[in-house]
């Protein structure tokens, strides 16, 4: 028997063919400019970040990938290069070409819908990259030829050369064929660095949910890499994927030092534009009075140097 993964509380994301066509007519009626995208840096650092061996750095490529430089360690999560993601062409190109990047040493992967996990752009990776995967991807992986493949289930940590990686709950689902619904797993990435005491929580892909606040007392976190786009029509989208709004309120949970907003502005997986998404997080921000240099929204491409 195959097993089938949950959300805690057995929170459901499948949605009824009713609901499909409920959506899809509500979408006819909506009018949207994707003329506006998020801005490319115009300062990249690609030569720098080649490199580099010593310092913190977090680069937003786009959508949910980043190159995370920790403790000596050149790291990507979900990298994906696709020009399309089912009929829907990306609306903005990766920040740095799979060409620009250095030798990967580790790839963190949250799940296995397709915007997340792209072989081929992987099969272009240079290095020899060990692989952190949800439990039931270990399988694919292998299919695919790769054999550094480590699963893991909700709360699980693994030490490799210094710097601890741990797999935390997320709320959502998956599915990359008609018969595989949730058969592996999904969750967000937690790196902690124990030369400098520095981590990174890569959240992956999520609708708000309770596990934020058991995360935040099990981890002290410097910078969460939190998702805020695909969630219009939020009567939809609310089970698997945060809107700004909440996306703030579960930062505040995590008690965590700096918000890095992602998962907007690349394609359009929803309803919801990526400039309407940083739109909503920007004011309510603001409502709240948060301080300005909590909020490190990237610029495609950019990158943060060395954490503080």
């Amino acid at each position: 028997m195959v097993d089938r993964y949950k959300n805690l509380d057995d929170i459901s994301n499948i949605k009824s063919f009713k609901d499909m066509m409920r959506w899809n007519k509500e979408r006819r009626s909506k009018k949207k400019d994707l003329t506006a995208q998020i801005p490319q840096t115009n300062n990249k650092q690609t030569a720098e970040l080649q490199v580099n061996k010593n310092k913190t750095t977090i680069t937003w490529v786009g959508h949910s990938t980043f190159l995370i430089q920790i403790a000596g360690f050149n790291i990507l999560t979900d990298p994906v290069w696709a020009n399309w993601m089912g009929v829907q062409k990306r609306l903005t190109p990766p920040g740095i070409s799979i060409e620009e990047l250095p030798d990967i040493d580790i790839v963190c992967i949250s799940h296995g819908h397709y915007d997340h996990l792209d072989f081929p752009s992987i099969k272009k990776l240079k290095g020899t990259p060990s692989f952190y995967v949800p439990a039931g991807l270990g399988g694919l992986f292998r299919k695919k030829g790769y054999r550094d493949v480590t699963e893991a289930k909700w709360w699980e940590s693994f030490s490799y050369k210094g710097l601890e990686i741990s797999f935390v709950p997320a709320q959502h689902w998956t599915r990359r064929s008609l018969l595989d619904t949730n058969t592996s797993h999904w969750g967000g990435w937690v790196l902690h660095d124990n030369s400098t005491a520095k981590t990174i929580y890569f959240v992956g892909d999520t609708g708000y949910f309770r596990g934020f606040k058991e995360i935040a007392n099990r981890y002290t976190i410097d910078y969460v890499l939190m998702p805020i786009g695909a969630y219009e029509p939020e009567w939809f989208m609310a089970d698997s994927h945060i809107n700004p709004e909440d996306s703030i309120k579960a930062f505040l949970e995590l008690k965590g030092k700096h918000f890095v907003p992602m998962h907007y502005g690349a394609y359009r997986l929803a309803d919801d534009t990526g400039p309407e998404a940083l739109e909503r997080l920007n004011t309510e921000w603001k409502r709240l009075g948060l301080p300005d240099d909590q909020l490190k929204t990237l610029a495609i491409g950019e990158t943060i140097w060395d954490l503080s």
